[in-house]
């Protein structure tokens, strides 16, 4: 079966991660955010400024001191004291998570069945190659670029030059999958093809060229 590079508008497939392969549960942190009488997102609010999640994204602190952080964060914030924000931040710290399954069946389709290069582009912490084996995702993709081993994190157009190399192909020839607008704008701006990912049936129609490009032709 051959592919006709004429009908195909992308040649690797950049692919972010959280919120579009991984999902987190959200009830456990809730839980506890409203036993401690404090708006539901409220840490996350906190947890994920730039200030406060940066240094964890690039490396430079452990999940582990990134709690220590958000708990600072609450209290210089006098939204909670030290011993009442703990627990929260380590709750959004350990979130469960789960694999979109019919995200990672369409990725696996991408590298087994249309054979293109495939490169998860992540903002994450030191431990996303654990998590990843903890999904059993390890084999999914040809290379994982991951902000915390690479020092760089999205939308900095370094990690995206980074991903690109991996994929072996010109930026104008990768589709760049994210949730993030600011991420997604930051690829169009590279030349990249791109998909605002909200759901799989939306990956679906963006993959479906390099699908279609490896189907035999119809029999008249």
């Amino acid at each position: 079966m051959t592919t006709n590079p004429l009908i195909r508008p992308f040649d690797a497939v950049l692919c972010d991660i959280d919120n579009v392969i991984r999902h987190y549960d959200p009830a456990p942190l809730a839980a506890l955010e409203k036993a401690a009488g404090v708006a539901e997102g409220t840490t996350a609010r906190i947890a994920f400024a730039p200030e406060v999640d940066l240094p964890m994204l690039v490396g430079t602190i452990t999940p582990r001191e990134w709690v220590e952080v958000i708990t600072a964060a609450f209290v210089r914030q006098d939204v909670l004291t030290e011993a009442a924000a703990r627990p929260l931040a380590a709750a959004l710290a350990s979130s469960p998570f789960a694999a979109d399954e019919a995200v990672v069946a369409l990725l696996r389709r991408i590298r087994d069945e249309a054979r293109l290069p495939l490169v998860l582009v992540s903002n994450a912490s030191v431990d996303l190659e654990d998590d990843l084996a903890a999904l059993g995702l390890t084999a999914l993709a040809d290379h994982v670029v991951s902000s915390a081993r690479v020092g760089v994190a999205k939308p900095d157009p370094r990690i995206y030059a980074i991903a690109v190399e991996h994929a072996g192909v010109a930026a104008e020839r990768c589709l760049f999958v994210d949730d993030s607008r600011e991420n997604i704008d930051a690829a169009l701006a590279l030349g990249m093809s791109v998909l605002h990912y909200r759901e799989p049936g939306g990956l679906r129609a963006a993959l479906e060229p390099a699908f279609a490009a490896i189907r035999p032709p119809a029999v008249p």
